[in-house]
């Protein structure tokens, strides 16, 4: 089976844009790869974070992806910071990496534009990534597509430590879905979808209320006229909610567009609402059931050993490449 590896940042509640852009397709792909789905916590670090915060939201985002569809016994299921080979393999990623390269990297720009000081840690936190991916050899590695760079990043170290070192690491290959790959946010369709918005109304959180999810939608921006059509030049914000609802719905955009046909942007937008809202509460309620069951725990400590078990060989064989004295195994 072809191996898949991503990852969620436990950093604020998750989004209504990180099941349909991510978990939605863990869902999906678990079925048919050999599945690694971390819960990425040492990158959560590259800012500040509140440590209860975390240990939280880390707890929240692991027991998420079992109350979206995740099988603990298809999938491994780990924090990233439970598996060493994530840093250590990180850090010698870091040494291969070019100034330049990092330089470049379109988030960090991003996220350090305006500030007085930037931590180290955001700057090279491409390099982890690329660690997070090589360690396993994934052949997948489903992201949004604001991660696409980062990705290439990936692909030329691996490329650049082959040629130095000898062959070793698989190459990836982004997965982007067609649809759904990048959900926008309800106030500006020009910007993703985030759990970091300081403006709760942009975003739908996976735990967010019924009532509030229809307020939201009710409330979320629309273009001129009233045509509901999917343009993402001209009709953008139409087009994201069309988005949403196709991928809650099943329906087609075109079948979307052919329901509303003369109707206005009113009943989709309710319509809307409800598809949301009947996707989101059985994974609602499933994920209370979760949590009062303590089942995360185990979960984590079996996906941290499954995962362990392919990391840390990994990062052996490529100190050993790189002229490291390793110590002997066993006795």
């Amino acid at each position: 089976m072809k191996r898949v590896l991503s990852g969620i940042q436990p950093s604020g509640t998750l989004t209504l844009g990180n099941y349909i852009g991510a978990i939605k397709n863990f869902v999906e792909l678990q079925e048919t790869h050999q599945c690694f789905f971390m819960v990425v916590d040492l990158h959560a670090i590259t800012v500040p974070q509140e440590p209860a915060a975390l240990r939280e939201n880390s707890e929240a985002v692991a027991a998420l992806y079992l109350a979206a569809g995740i099988d603990p016994a298809k999938a491994s299921i780990f924090l990233q910071s439970h598996v060493p080979a994530h840093a250590e393999l990180g850090w010698l990623m870091t040494t291969l990496a070019y100034m330049g390269e990092l330089e470049r990297m379109t988030q960090f720009k991003d996220k350090a534009e305006g500030k007085d000081s930037v931590g180290a840690g955001l700057f090279v936190y491409p390099t982890l990534m690329a660690a997070d991916i090589l360690l396993y050899n994934a052949d997948l590695v489903p992201v949004g597509d604001d991660q696409k760079q980062h990705l290439e990043l990936t692909r030329d170290l691996a490329h650049r430590f082959n040629q130095r070192y000898g062959e070793m690491f698989r190459v990836p290959e982004v997965y982007l879905p067609e649809v759904g790959a990048r959900i926008m946010s309800l106030d500006d369709a020009s910007k993703k979808m985030s759990k970091s918005s300081p403006t709760p109304g942009s975003y739908i959180a996976l735990l967010d209320e019924p009532d509030v999810i229809r307020k939201k939608i009710s409330r979320a921006v629309t273009d001129s006229g009233r045509e509901v059509k999917y343009d993402e030049a001209n009709k953008r914000e139409v087009s994201n909610l069309m988005s949403i609802y196709s991928q809650c719905s099943g329906l087609s955009l075109q079948e979307i567009e052919a329901k509303y046909e003369g109707q206005g942007y009113g009943p989709f937008k309710k319509d809307l609402a409800e598809q949301v809202v009947a996707t989101l509460e059985p994974l609602q309620a499933r994920y209370r059931e979760i949590r009062a069951s303590g089942e995360v725990a185990d979960v984590l400590r079996k996906g941290a050993s499954e995962a362990e078990e392919v990391a840390s060989g990994i990062v052996r064989q490529a100190k050993e490449k790189m002229g490291f004295l390793l110590p002997k195994l066993g006795r």
